[in-house]
């Protein structure tokens, strides 16, 4: 399981893991790693186990799944698709958010500075959606249209605690930004 199992993109290897969950999850515990399954969304995908080692004494275990470091743009641009779902949840019985890049663009657009060119804000934002599609939160739907489909998995990553005092930050941060207008 490198990266990401979707029960909709992958179904042959999602029903293997389905099957065969206790003995994925023993396997990979050896490993220092836990297999996180959310049925109901239906991904599935590698976590590392916290290291209580360090605590007892013993070595830690070498982390196999690397940490990434995300700049303030991608991370605002991921709690911004990651409240747009959660009222997309709340509003809508559709299972799929999708997005248009316009959309995407006004959403991240009211918290970057102002530039004097509108085109180099949006080359900005452009960069920014390639590095999430590239770590697998949105999916391109159509390239003609430039429309994504919000992966249910960043909920995993967002988590409502963080979300629920999101809403101020940004609050503060547009503020600041404001000021220095």
């Amino acid at each position: 399981m490198k990266g990401v199992v979707y029960r909709d993109t992958h179904p042959v290897p999602w029903h293997h893991l389905m099957r065969l969950q206790a003995q994925v999850r023993d396997y990979v515990a050896v490993l220092g790693l836990t297999v996180v399954i959310d049925e109901a969304e239906g991904y599935a995908f590698l976590r590392s186990q916290p290291s209580d080692d360090e605590a007892d004494g013993q070595p830690a275990i070498p982390r196999l799944i690397p940490r990434r470091a995300l700049s303030f743009h991608v991370s605002l641009l991921l709690a911004l698709l990651r409240k747009k779902l959660a009222e997309f949840d709340a509003s809508n019985a559709d299972t799929r958010l999708v997005l248009t890049r316009q959309q995407i663009v006004d959403l991240c657009a009211v918290f970057l500075p102002a530039s004097t060119s509108e085109a180099r804000l949006i080359d900005q934002i452009d960069t920014h959606i390639g590095k999430v599609v590239e770590l697998g939160f949105l999916r391109r739907i159509d390239d003609a249209e430039a429309t994504y489909e919000v992966r249910r998995i960043i909920k995993a990553f967002v988590d409502a605690q963080w979300l629920a005092d999101f809403d101020a930050r940004l609050a503060e941060y547009a503020a600041e930004l404001g000021a220095a207008r």
